[in-house]
């Protein structure tokens, strides 16, 4: 599909106006605590996904997705997938592209197994509004969002990967107007109902027993670019968990429109 590499003035203007109605819920965790004297922005939403239910209870379809954000690879989880032949969808940004020339070359050689989709150029929440998400300070603008995310997809194209079709934003929060605008370029946003990891920060044992316990239907998300961290060991156990269940691993690219989507207000 064809995306328009800037927002028309009446697209921009329906973006700043739109407004959606979403269902409160407990925000989730931070994975980076919030910078001294930040102010944060409120209101924002993080949308949800769910795949569609496997027929039979016994093999649980779940989608794997790992956030490649800036950092390394984590070899302990990539093996694994390799291994055990578990397909997974990877968003990367142009800053983990450009440091990681092998480990992209090692995803770009098995295009059975990964799929790979637009996480920005340079981890910057896609939140028209100035502030910060999680102590991350935001894009600020709606020129700025589109900027994120349409360099972040000419940075794969330029690294010889499929033009994107799903987006992640660092923090996976927006507001209303920025979703409209993302839609609006031609992308779809991957939502999650499993958070794996919570930015990278919890414990190996935590991190594998949330895995492990993933239901029918799910989404997860977790991070594949801290091999510093304890967490990565836990995303490798708990799929390693999910699979001994009989779990059927699918990709966002094999979604045929029987997905679930929602949102959850901070």
């Amino acid at each position: 599909m064809r995306r328009p590499t800037s927002l028309s003035r009446r697209a921009f203007c329906a973006c700043l106006a739109c407004g959606l109605a979403a269902p409160r819920a407990m925000a989730s965790d931070p994975s980076v605590p919030p910078a001294v004297g930040a102010v944060e922005v409120k209101g924002t939403l993080e949308p949800h996904l769910n795949v569609a239910k496997s027929e039979n209870h016994a093999t649980p379809h779940v989608a794997l997705t790992l956030d490649a954000c800036s950092g390394h690879v984590d070899m302990r989880i990539l093996s694994v997938l390799m291994d055990e032949e578990i397909p997974a969808t990877i968003f990367v940004t142009a800053r983990w592209l450009r440091k990681n020339a092998e480990a992209l070359a090692l995803l770009k050689s098995r295009p059975d197994l990964f799929e790979l989709e637009n996480h920005g150029l340079n981890h910057v929440p896609a939140i028209d509004r100035p502030g910060t998400v999680y102590g991350i300070p935001t894009a600020g603008s709606m020129e700025a969002v589109v900027s994120e995310v349409e360099n972040g997809a000419k940075w794969m194209v330029k690294d010889g990967l499929a033009a994107p079709r799903w987006f992640r934003g660092a923090t996976a929060r927006y507001t209303p107007a920025s979703i409209t605008a993302i839609e609006g370029l031609g992308y779809r946003i991957a939502g999650f109902s499993l958070n794996g990891d919570q930015g990278a920060s919890l414990p190996a044992g935590a991190v594998a027993k949330r895995i492990a316990a993933a239901r029918d239907g799910d989404v997860i998300i977790s991070h594949v670019n801290h091999p510093e961290r304890d967490s990565g060991a836990g995303v490798a156990k708990g799929v390693l968990a999910l699979k001994a269940r009989g779990a059927v691993f699918v990709r966002l690219d094999t979604l045929e429109g029987r997905e679930v989507a929602g949102m959850v207000r901070q």
